[in-house]
């Protein structure tokens, strides 16, 4: 295989494997500690290839009217621990439209309707979390 094919072949399969959404019993923050969901700024036509970008995780219980400014309107992709629930609206103070997401992985949220004509991709305004 010629070097230029090697390395271009080598850098695809990295990037897939640094975006891939984890699985929800492997949520754990920096400490180890059990996380109820994980929030991601990218997804991707690949499902392999999202779950990038940065993340922000949400610890239960979280009741959250306002999502801090960073990641207002900007989640794309979501992760949802073991037994644990996240509701999610797209207004501040738990307002407009609302959804919930059970323990799984969310690849694309463009994929989720929101209403008659939307989708919940770079929705995301409020949330609660919880774990039993």
């Amino acid at each position: 295989m010629a070097p230029l094919v090697r390395l271009a072949l080598t850098l695809w399969l990295a990037l897939g494997a640094v975006a891939q959404c984890p699985q929800p019993s492997a949520l754990r923050d920096v400490d180890g500690v059990r996380v109820c969901a994980r929030l991601y700024e990218d997804s991707d036509v690949l499902y392999d290839r999202c779950c990038g970008g940065g993340y922000m995780d949400i610890q239960s219980p979280a009741d959250v009217p306002s999502i801090e400014r960073f990641w207002n309107d900007r989640v794309s992709s979501l992760v949802v621990g073991p037994r644990c629930e996240l509701t999610v609206w797209n207004k501040r103070n738990k307002r407009g439209y609302r959804r919930k997401f059970r323990t799984g992985v969310q690849y694309r949220l463009e994929e989720v309707g929101k209403g008659l004509f939307g989708n919940w991709d770079n929705s995301i305004t409020s949330y609660y979390c919880v774990c039993n």
